[in-house]
């Protein structure tokens, strides 16, 4: 079907992809924008990336563009634009029309050719809301698949023979829930019914390949639904099928759900707060050690002796497996040996405060406390924010703080020795002390300059003088460190 699209004629294409097209069609060739940008037009989301189907050869596009490359098997042509005044680079991928032959590995096509027409290409793709092409210049829209009404419709179809697509390339089938999960969207009943039959084959696929559509998932919108979908759907087994056996695992005690259950609820907390990877990932991992360590507890039903050490063993097994960077896997697997962390307020220590930031390292101790909240908001409390977790989050600010001291001054005890010929002992101390008094007074004074000349005038005071304004100076520092302590506590309501 071919239609005018007057709807997408406002949006903002970037320059550079109005150029491709244009450049195409002066060149004698057709050019359409293809597959997600246009699905994303037609909802009205941003799209991430532009691409341009032809029925230009790789070889005729080239020489179309100043800057261009070609490393690929499927005819694709980079397009570099580089805008030197904003220092940005952008790329645009134009890919000739192609047909696809048989896929015998549920990966990849046996071969791919050259197609004749934009109808050919679009039949051979995924879903109908990926199936739409739109050419800008005549703000045409070619959609043989009705992408358009599932767009409105809110389902994602597989073109043609579920059977076919799926079969084409298994990732398809997860692929299919990281789009609907990512739009809000509902999968089809013949496509489900296919996935259902046809999930093992999801075990075929590279774990590089999964890890991508997973990490899409959980960092959507609506994570617990992908996830939920994802198991519904016999897939779940061929990301995480550790997961798999934490549903049904009773906790008891504060726990309104089994293990399963709160993991996905502490997920779906992190994503509702927009928090990063790494969070989500330890939210969805941190109890994954409970189902292999329950036991009888003394003091109520369940107990889950060492879980958290278990679990970061597992996490790291897990997103090893997942071929996720060494960097976020070390990340979590910290953040879920370590979300234990929390003791009786009567408990909680400077000390005690500052081994568990050496513990996870002062980079992680934010992400730690937010995967508590996490892990608060998954056993179905109301409540994110006691107050234990308010008095903790006080300690890490005062312990984490620059303390108020002489270390603040633009000088220090060396180079006072150097300009006012002191030898090492209590003047030097009681000169930086009454240099931060004054600076404490009036920060403007804290230049190095000012400090030095300073510290000539007050070398020329005697012991008893010098001492007095030292002590003054240590007297001002406590004040001013006591109510920075004070308001702290204040923030975080625990004054």
């Amino acid at each position: 079907m071919t239609t005018s699209a007057g709807a997408l004629l406002p949006y903002n294409i970037p320059k550079e992809v109005l150029f491709a097209v244009e450049t195409l069609e002066n060149g004698g060739f057709e050019a359409f924008l293809v597959g997600g940008c246009v699905r994303d037009m037609i909802i009205g989301r941003k799209p991430s990336d532009w691409d341009i189907a032809t029925n230009a050869k790789p070889e005729e596009i080239e020489p179309l563009f100043e800057k261009t490359f070609y490393e690929n098997d499927y005819g694709t042509v980079g397009v570099v634009f580089e805008d030197t005044k904003e220092e940005t680079t952008r790329v645009i991928e134009i890919t000739p029309y192609r047909k696809e032959g048989a896929y015998s590995d549920f990966r990849r096509p046996d071969t791919v050719s050259f197609g004749n027409s934009l109808e050919e290409d679009l039949d051979r793709r995924d879903f109908t809301i990926n199936a739409i092409a739109y050419n800008p210049s005549k703000g045409q829209i070619v959609d043989p698949h009705g992408g358009i009404k599932d767009i409105k419709d809110k389902t994602v179809r597989a073109v043609g023979n579920p059977e076919d697509r799926f079969s084409e390339d298994a990732l398809r089938l997860m692929r299919a829930v990281r789009i609907a999960t990512e739009l809000g969207f509902s999968i089809d009943n013949v496509s489900r019914e296919t996935i259902l039959e046809s999930s093992q084959n999801l075990g075929k696929i590279a774990t590089e390949r999964i890890r991508v559509e997973f990490e899409k998932i959980i960092m959507s919108i609506h994570p617990r639904r992908g996830i939920e979908s994802l198991r519904e759907l016999g897939l779940l087994a061929y990301a995480i099928p550790e997961l798999e056996g934490a549903f049904g695992v009773e906790q008891g005690g504060a726990h309104a759900y089994d293990v399963g259950e709160h993991l996905l609820r502490s997920l779906q907390a992190a994503a509702d707060k927009k928090w990063p990877l790494e969070v989500r990932l330890a939210a969805l991992l941190h109890d994954i050690g409970k189902p292999g360590t329950r036991g009888a507890g003394k003091h109520k039903e369940y107990s889950f002796y060492g879980h958290e050490v278990a679990g970061a063993r597992m996490a790291r097994d897990i997103l090893g497996r997942l071929k996720f960077p060494r960097e976020t896997i070390d990340t979590v697997r910290t953040l879920v040996r370590w979300h234990m962390f929390f003791s009786d307020t009567e408990q909680i220590t400077h000390s005690a405060v500052r081994r568990m930031i050496r513990n996870v390292g002062q980079e992680n101790i934010q992400n730690l406390m937010n995967l508590r909240i996490c892990d608060r908001v998954g056993t179905g409390r109301p409540k994110e924010k006691p107050y234990r977790f308010r008095k903790y989050q006080a300690m890490i600010d005062e312990v984490l703080r620059d303390p108020v001291s002489v270390g603040m001054l633009a000088t220090d005890g060396a180079r006072v020795m150097d300009v006012t010929h002191e030898t090492p002992g209590p003047r030097i101390g009681a000169i930086l002390h009454a240099l931060l008094e004054e600076v404490l007074d009036d920060p403007q004074k804290n230049i190095a300059d000012y400090l030095e000349k300073r510290a000539e005038e007050l070398s020329a005071l005697s012991d008893e003088q010098l001492t007095t304004l030292g002590e003054k100076g240590k007297e001002r520092r406590d004040e001013l460190e006591e109510e920075i302590i004070k308001d702290i506590r204040k923030g975080h309501s625990v004054a």
